[in-house]
Formats: structure tokens, sequence, C-alpha cells
């Protein structure tokens, strides 16, 4: 028998969206900030990569299953009815160039989901994925693309420069995020900057973040680890001397050996006023509303990082919040500013490395 909630879940209403009159500008410069990331990272390398999350350190294929018999609040868009579908994961950092992992940054999480059914979102037309892009955080890092737009201007001013330097700061602002969190706190600027601890990124739970329709209502999701193997990685430090992709190592290590069981959960918005829109870097609260687990992600053991599977995940495949069902349309100003500033990153790795992007059907396109 279907579960009731005990929430009474807020229907999306349009006005709950505000764009300011000079976003588009905004938009402009940040899709200039990021193509000068790009364009840096291409002359350096004559490779093209991705503007932001450019380093990839886990690579994997698995299945998730929509729960039966979920609310009919919950029971929406790619949940919309139970089954099971095949999984892209690409684990990443935050920087768009190629970093010594001992520059830590703030992970991210991307998953594309195939076989997805409904109405699809303006040019995602005859796809069948769905993307969740996350990142191990509960809310974004600045509240407003203008917001963003100065933080990706900083890091293109300093793509591909000093990265000696790189990892001595890294390693100073690990210092003073240390000393924070040990009176309670937490600071996500010196997360950002490169004061991440260097933890295993299998231990962590992440988010999209920012909100997103969920049919008629909107929501926010989440990825948490809930195996034994993957949560006795949570906090755990990760031996980083003399191994610039130690982090790679740390996840090919975990899935060479046994596999690993997440639930996706979905928080879905009851307060307007706590839970807003277009203020990115607002903490839902949980007493509000908490997450709920709509799917399991069940990966198996397998080569978690290849050459092979890179050159076709991270050179021909591109991960966006854009790609999906009309009913998980992105929401917000961070949202609205993602999808042409991904498209021009997609864009530009396309036409520089000579090979069009392309959307799975299914995971035999994908190198075991």
């Amino acid at each position: 028998m279907t579960e009731r909630l005990t929430l009474k879940p807020l229907p999306f209403n349009p006005d709950f969206e505000q764009v300011p009159d000079d976003e588009s500008e905004t938009i402009s410069g940040l899709i200039q900030a990021m193509r000068d990331i790009a364009e840096t990272t291409f002359a350096d390398g004559g490779h093209a990569i991705r503007s932001v999350h450019a380093k990839s350190h886990g690579l994997l294929q698995g299945e998730l299953e929509v729960l039966p018999d979920l609310p009919a609040e919950l029971a929406q868009g790619a949940f919309a009815k139970p089954g099971k579908m095949p999984v892209v994961m690409r684990y990443s950092t935050n920087p768009g160039d190629i970093l010594d992992d001992k520059v830590s940054t703030p992970r991210g999480l991307a998953i594309k989901l195939i076989g997805v059914e409904g109405e699809r979102l303006p040019n995602s037309d005859g796809a069948v994925t769905q993307d969740f892009v996350m990142v191990n955080a509960p809310a974004f890092m600045v509240p407003t693309p203008k917001d963003f737009l100065k933080s990706v201007k900083l890091i293109a001013k300093t793509t591909d420069r000093a990265p000696r330097a790189k990892q001595a700061l890294s390693a100073a602002l690990r210092g003073a995020e240390s000393l924070v969190e040990k009176v309670g706190g937490e600071s996500a600027t010196l997360k950002g900057l490169g004061g991440h601890p260097t933890t295993n990124l299998l231990g962590e739970t992440y988010y999209s973040v920012v909100p997103i329709l969920y049919g008629r209502y909107f929501a926010k999701l989440s990825l948490v680890p809930v195996s034994q193997g993957l949560k006795a990685l949570t906090d755990q430090q990760v031996d980083l001397k003399d191994k610039p992709n130690g982090l790679r190592e740390a996840i090919s290590d975990h899935f060479a050996q046994q596999g690993g069981t997440w639930e996706l959960r979905v928080q879905l918005a009851t307060d307007i006023e706590q839970m807003p829109i277009e203020d990115a870097s607002v903490v839902w609260p949980e007493e509000l509303s908490p997450y709920v687990t709509v799917a399991r992600l069940e990966v198996q053991p397998q080569s978690a990082w290849s050459d092979a599977r890179a050159a076709v995940v991270d050179d021909q495949m591109s991960f966006s919040p854009w790609h999906g069902l009309a009913a998980h349309r992105p929401l917000g100003g961070i949202m609205r500013s993602r999808k042409p500033a991904y498209e021009m990153s997609s864009e530009f790795r396309a036409r520089h490395n000579g090979c069009p992007m392309h959307e799975p059907t299914s995971l035999d396109q994908l190198p075991s």
C-alpha cells in the first residue's frame, strides 16, 4: 500500500522565480570567464577539457532502482514508476585545470540515468537520459549568479598558473579549516579555495545544492552512501604523498575489491521563505522537510577509471542539470546561468577535440 507523507509539499508557483533585469549580462560574463579557462588549458595542454570539474577521479557504471509504492508526491518525473535504470557516475573536483590532488577542493558527483521516459526539456529531444549534478555540500557556495561570476573570474585568473604555490596554499588553508572545525565550525570559503580535507570521495554525501522542479512541486536531491564499505570511508584521509592522482587511486582500490550502495533522497520544499529558489546559498531546514529515499543506486566491483573510459566519459559526454525531463526543470538564477555556460563548455570541447558530445542509450557505449 502506498505510504503517505507526513509533510505537505508546496506546489511550485512561477512567481517563485525572480529574474533580475541584468541577468543576461551576468550570464554573458560567466560564459566568457569559463571560455577563458577552457582556452587557457587548451593552449597549455593541447586538449580541450571542462571549464570546471575538469579532473575525474572515478568513472563508474551502475544501476538505479526506483522504489515501489512511493507516495504520490514523490512518484514524479524519473521516479514516477518503480523500475531499474543504468547509471553513469563521474567523480571530480572543482578546478578547471588538472592539478595534483594535494590541491584539495570541494568534490563533485554527476550521475546520468539512462532510459528515462517523459516529456523532455528543450534541446534534449531524442535523448533518454536524466542528469543530476551534485557537490558535497548542502547549499551552493554563493547566493546569486553575480557572486558566481566573481568566483569564476578569480578561478580564470589563476588557471594553469603556479601549481606548486597552489599546493602550498592548499596545505595552509587545510590547516585553517581544521582549526575552524575543531571549534565546531566550517568554512565554505576555506574549502572552496583549496582547504578541503584530503578525505576519500566515496564517503561523502552529495547534494544538488540548488532546486529543481519535482513534478508539480520543487525539491533538492542528495545521494548518501549506505553500504558499510562506503560508510567506513567517511572522513577517511587519503595518503597523497608522491601521489598526484591519489584520490583516483583510492576509488580504484575500493571498487577493485567491492561494490557500493547509495540512497537517492529528495527534499520537497514546504516553505518558500525558508526554502528559497533564488538564494542558492541557503541550506533548506531538514526539520521542516527531511530528505526521503526514492531510489537505491548499486555499483558492482569494477575498474573505476581507465584511459579508455575517460576517453568516452570525459571527452564525449557532458553532464548538465538541463539534460533531462521537463518534470525536473532546473530552477533559480544559478541554474539558469549554468545552462548556456555548460553548453559553451561542451561545444568548445567538441570543436577543439574533433568529437561531438554523445548522450548514451545504454551502458554498452561505456568501455568495461
